[in-house]
């Protein structure tokens, strides 16, 4: 039976040069857990309309403007998406992810 240090020996030898980033992975998808969650539940929705409508990445992306490699990122859900870009994709997959509360079609005053 092997000793402690030789199986520490041996476990040192399968060690990666490059420290792993876990940990500091975990606590950022801690620290950005809320809009990580809303991120999660666009992307969701963008795939499902996007199988309703046939559309691939790289088809999205050129309603867009931007680039399929993009396109990937938002679809993994972890993209920090800016208004613009919910408006962008909303328009792209005619598809209502924000409805304000003062969206005219709601029966608010702002109605003419």
């Amino acid at each position: 039976m092997k000793s402690r240090e030789e199986i520490i020996s041996g476990l040192e030898g399968h060690r990666s040069s490059v420290p792993s980033k876990w940990k500091e992975n975990a606590e950022w998808r801690l620290a950005n857990k809320s809009w990580l969650r809303y991120s999660q539940r666009i992307a969701m929705m963008m795939l499902d309309r996007m199988e309703e409508l046939g559309l691939t990445q790289k088809a999205l992306a050129s309603r867009m403007g931007c680039t399929q490699q993009y396109i990937s990122r938002v679809l993994k859900g972890s993209e920090n998406l800016s208004i613009e870009t919910i408006s962008r994709i909303e328009t792209a997959l005619e598809l209502n992810i924000l409805e304000l509360p003062f969206s005219p079609h709601r029966g608010s005053a702002l109605q003419t």
